[in-house]
């Protein structure tokens, strides 16, 4: 028999077989429940039960996402049907800007200076006799460093034995007990 022809499936309607769905089970071949258990669910009342808040695990994207996705795919679906034919063609200028004038007598300038040095003829120079001219001090300055080398080397060459000892007289006593007692009761 061909499926694919429903006409002959009506014509032999007698050979048609429809599916049908599975007779339940017998009572006896159901599972047996254990009594306590039967008991408790015979008993069972909804009242007794907790109020519990949900929470949705899976989160939805928000509209701001759900917007950005849309504009993306119509994005990407607008440059997958682009027609290039539709494009005009254009010739591409090259723009080289030349320098100015300053520019180019400035770099001349610079090159020239640079070809001079380059190409000297050391030949043409003449000679030159180079005179150092010394300048020594007058007297008067030679004899202040020397009082000041002398004075110097006096302190730094000093010898401490030769001094004589001397006794130290305080000037400022302090004042006794009895003077600070008096000092305090008065």
């Amino acid at each position: 028999m061909d499926w694919s022809r429903p006409s002959q499936c009506i014509d032999q309607m007698s050979s048609c077989a429809v599916p049908v769905a599975p007779a339940p089970p017998a009572l006896k071949d159901l599972p047996k429940v254990a009594g306590d258990l039967k008991s408790e669910l015979e008993g069972f009342s909804s009242s007794k039960l907790k109020n519990a808040e949900t929470q949705e695990k899976i989160v939805l994207p928000s509209a701001e996402d759900l917007a950005a996705e849309k504009t993306e795919k119509a994005l990407i679906e607008g440059i997958a049907k682009f027609d290039p034919a539709k494009l005009k063609h254009t010739e591409t200028q090259e723009k080289n800007p030349l320098p100015d004038k300053d520019a180019v007598q400035q770099e001349k300038t610079h090159q020239n200076l640079l070809s001079g040095v380059e190409h000297f003829d050391k030949t043409t120079m003449k000679h030159a006799q180079t005179s150092e001219k010394i300048i020594l001090p007058n007297t008067e300055v030679i004899e202040q460093e020397k009082a000041q080398s002398n004075l110097l080397s006096g302190i730094e060459n000093f010898d401490s034995t030769k001094l004589k000892h001397a006794e130290t007289q305080e000037k400022n006593p302090l004042p006794t007990k009895e003077v600070i007692d008096q000092e305090k009761s008065a």
